[in-house]
This record gives structure tokens, C-alpha cells and sequence, in this order.
């Protein structure tokens, strides 16, 4: 359940080639790439954490430089990812993650798939204690935060990708700069359906649930650099406001998420067209554009062969799809995206919380029903968050069945707190600060 999608030698729908032959192929290489069909058993996920180097402040978490990436690399070694060190062997960690770097040096934990959260959990668990190890080694440290509230943003990878989103969000607004350097997320990823009932079924549901447990773990309310407006999750503002093209399918409208997710995603416009050679995604030097406002559909008709000079094949088109970025998207698995980093180890409750909602057809049947008045109501839910009483409530009723439908005892206790928080209207950082000191709220200055 690796998040890269994967292209498959064949999809029954490209030339020998690699070609697409019309736009009915590449939806269905589209359906066949992103959907995997098959019983549901694995469970994933990906940790993020602002980065800072040298001493603490007391002005704020991550009010401190941003690591030099010399000094990552000279700290991961063998896991160092390739973006900063071509050379690297890039080895998983002993429990299996991958090490990967974002943008604004945020450091990204993938983990292998497991078919149990209590596994995924543990092996993420030591992966994440080793990494925060390897990390010290030259005073670096990461930062559980979902957003940066102490730093403007900053782009530390100057690959080609990176110089292409920013050039093409910057067009847009201020949010797209926010997103790729300054938050941080927990992600996690359910296999998509044993079938195309069952995949539309459980796409449904974590797109029905999704603005009530984005509120049950908002916890990003400062951003530095956004723009004036009180937000319970700046991280999803920012997601939500900086191209609503590439972010924000019409999933309420789609009766077939794997026909439809082919449509919607060659009608999104292009982020850029990579150069050649493998070269150009690590060179300084290469710059990828692409024609404002043209779609891969328009690229694949020949409406752009005069500016870009050749077809897409099949390579092009995984590569497309990696630029879009729903709040759930479909990469063989299904990706839940709208989760804010949590603080401390407090990620393995939403781990916990999809593991059960998805555990059975009856169960993500329920959760529907239960998430479907608020379905939708993703601006409320990142602006307001729990203190918008009906996402509350629809909050803490989908926290109490996914308590119900936990794999163990701790997980259920775990999740049942997190219910009772919710039901209180307290953030997760709230919660976790009001643990770490033992003085009651009031008695706090």
C-alpha cells in the first residue's frame, strides 16, 4: 500500500508501447491503476513533522531554522531519500517505512502495509522513534505540529515538481506556497473494495465522514502567512483554497468512483509536463510547465501537440495523477488526506478510527448514515470545526461506533477518549496539554 502509484506493465487499455489510443483508454487505465479490486485487508499510513535545527525556542515549536538538507542527509544516511541524496541506497526502516521529504523540509514517514492497525501502529511507532534518533545525530528535530505557525514559508527541494507547483499555485492565491512548506499531515490508507459495489461503497463513506473527523482533529488554527479568518484547521484551508480544480472532485455527484475519478482527473488541468531523462526530476536546472489551463484530455485529443511536441503515454498519465490532490485519493488504495498531523503519538488514533469504520460492509454502510447530513461540509468543518454543534455530534457518533468496531481492547479505549474529547468541544493538542500538565484548565496561565 505504498502512496506512489504504481503503473502496471499492462492495464489492458495502452499499445505495447505504453501509448493511449483514445480517451476512453486512459479512463480505463485510470480505473484499473487506482482501484485495486480485491477483499479488504490492509491498512497504511504516512506521518509528517515540521523540521528545525539547533536549539529550542520558547517563542514556539518550530521557531528555530529549517534544516539544511546536507544535514538530513548526513543524518539519515542509507534512508535518506534519493530528492536529496541521488547516490542513497534510500533502505526502508526496520519496521518498513520509507523516509521521504516535502517541500519546506517536512520529513514524511510511509509506512509498509499491514493487516492489522495494532501491527501498523507498533512497527510505525519504532520507526518514528528511530527517525526522531537519526535526526538528533546533527540537532535536528521534528515537530509535531500540523501547520507552521512561526515561520513564512520557505521551499527547500528545488526539484522541478516542486518549482512547477509553486509557479502554478502562486498564480492562485497564497495557500499553495502555505501547504507545500508549512503543514503537515496523518494519512491513512484502507484497500479499495473487493469489488466496483463494494470500492463505491466505502469511497462514500470516507467522503461522507470526512468533514466530521477533519473537525474531530483539527488542530492547526494558527498558519503564519495565511491570510486574517479564524479556522480550526489551517492545514485544510490551505488544501481546500489553493486550486479548487485539483483538490475538490463533485463526489456527490458519482454513482461510480471508478468511472467517474477517470473523468474528473483528465479534465483537471495539467500541473506540468515532465522533460526527459530521469535527470530532470533531480536537476537544479529543469523547469516543467505546461500550457495555462490545459487538461490531459486536451494534451491526449492533439490540441497541444504544437506546444508540447509529442502524445502522453501511460508513464505521463500516472505521473498526472500524482498531482492531484483530493481529500481522499484513489492510488490503487484509497488515501484519506483531511487529517491534521496530531501531536505526539496521538496519530494512532485516527489510524484506529478508519481501521474500524471500514472494518466491515455493515459498519461502512452505518457510518454513512450517520456522517450523511454533514457530508459535504468541508469549509464548515475546517473553519469551525467542533464548534459547530451538528459536525460535533455527527463527530462523536462516528467516534463511538468506530469504538465499538475496534480490533482491541486499547484501541477501543483510545477511541472512546478521543469521543468524550470531542464531546467536550476540545482540540487534540488541547486534550494532549491538558495530560501533560496536571494542573486543572483554569488553574493555567
Amino acid at each position: 500500500m505504498a502512496v506512489t502509484l504504481e503503473s502496471p506493465e499492462s492495464a489492458g487499455c495502452a499499445t505495447e508501447q505504453g501509448e493511449l489510443s483514445s480517451r476512453a483508454a486512459a479512463e480505463a487505465f485510470i480505473g484499473g491503476v487506482c482501484f485495486k479490486l480485491g477483499p479488504p485487508a490492509l491498512i497504511g499510513a504516512e506521518l509528517e513533522w515540521l523540521t528545525v535545527q539547533g536549539e529550542c525556542s520558547a517563542s514556539g515549536p518550530s521557531a528555530a531554522p529549517r534544516p539544511q538538507l546536507s544535514a538530513l542527509a548526513d543524518a539519515l544516511g542509507p534512508y535518506a531519500p534519493r530528492s536529496i541524496a541521488p547516490e542513497s541506497p534510500a533502505l526502508t526502516l526496520p519496521g518498513g517505512s520509507r523516509v521521504t521529504l516535502e517541500p519546506g523540509g517536512q520529513i514524511e514517514l510511509s509506512s509498509a502495509p499491514y493487516d492489522a492497525a495494532a501491527q501498523l501502529c507498533d512497527r510505525l511507532r519504532d520507526d518514528a522513534r528511530l527517525l526522531r534518533e537519526l535526526l538528533e545525530s546533527r540537532s535536528i528535530r521534528p515537530v509535531s505540529v500540523a501547520a507552521d505557525a512561526d515561520r513564512r514559508p520557505k521551499r527547500l527541494l528545488r526539484l522541478p515538481r516542486y518549482r512547477a507547483m509553486e509557479r502554478s499555485f502562486g498564480g492562485i492565491g497564497p495557500f499553495g506556497k502555505l501547504m507545500m512548506c508549512n503543514t503537515a499531515a496523518t494519512q491513512v490508507s484502507v484497500d479499495a473494495g473487493a469489488d466496483r459495489a463494494d470500492v463505491t461503497a466505502r469511497w462514500t463513506a470516507l467522503y461522507a465522514v470526512g468533514p466530521a473527523l477533519l473537525a474531530a482533529f483539527a488542530c492547526s488554527p494558527v498558519l503564519r502567512g495565511a491570510p486574517p479568518g479564524t479556522w480550526a484547521s489551517q492545514r485544510m484551508r490551505a488544501w481546500l483554497r489553493l486550486d479548487n480544480a485539483r483538490t475538490r472532485p463533485p463526489v456527490l455527484d458519482w454513482t461510480d468512483p471508478v468511472a467517474a475519478y477517470g473523468r474528473w482527473a483528465l479534465d483537471v488541468p495539467l500541473l506540468c509536463v515532465r522533460g526527459p531523462g530521469e535527470e530532470a526530476e533531480r536537476g537544479d536546472g529543469a523547469e516543467w510547465s505546461a500550457p495555462p489551463g490545459a487538461t490531459f484530455a486536451d494534451w491526449l485529443s492533439g490540441a497541444l501537440d504544437d506546444e508540447v511536441g509529442r502524445r502522453p503515454d501511460t508513464g505521463d498519465l500516472v505521473y498526472h495523477l500524482t498531482t492531484l490532490f483530493p481529500p481522499v485519493r484513489a492510488s490503487g488504495h484509497l488515501e484519506v488526506r483531511y487529517i491534521d498531523a496530531q501531536p505526539g503519538d496521538g496519530w494512532t488514533v485516527p489510524v484506529h478510527v478508519f481501521d474500524a469504520l471500514m472494518s466491515s460492509p455493515e459498519v461502512v454502510a452505518e457510518a454513512s448514515s450517520i456522517a450523511a447530513p454533514q457530508a459535504g461540509r468541508w469549509v464548515d468543518a475546517a473553519r469551525y470545526g467542533l464548534a459547530d454543534p451538528d459536525i460535533r455530534a455527527c463527530a462523536v457518533a462516528l467516534l463511538r461506533l468506530a469504538a465499538e468496531h475496534t480490533a482491541t481492547d486499547d484501541a477501543a479505549r483510545a477511541v472512546e477518549s478521543a469521543a468524550e474529547r470531542c464531546h467536550r468541544g476540545r482540540t487534540p493538542t488541547e486534550d494532549a496539554t491538558e495530560h501533560l500538565d496536571p494542573r486543572p484548565p483554569e488553574a493555567v496561565t
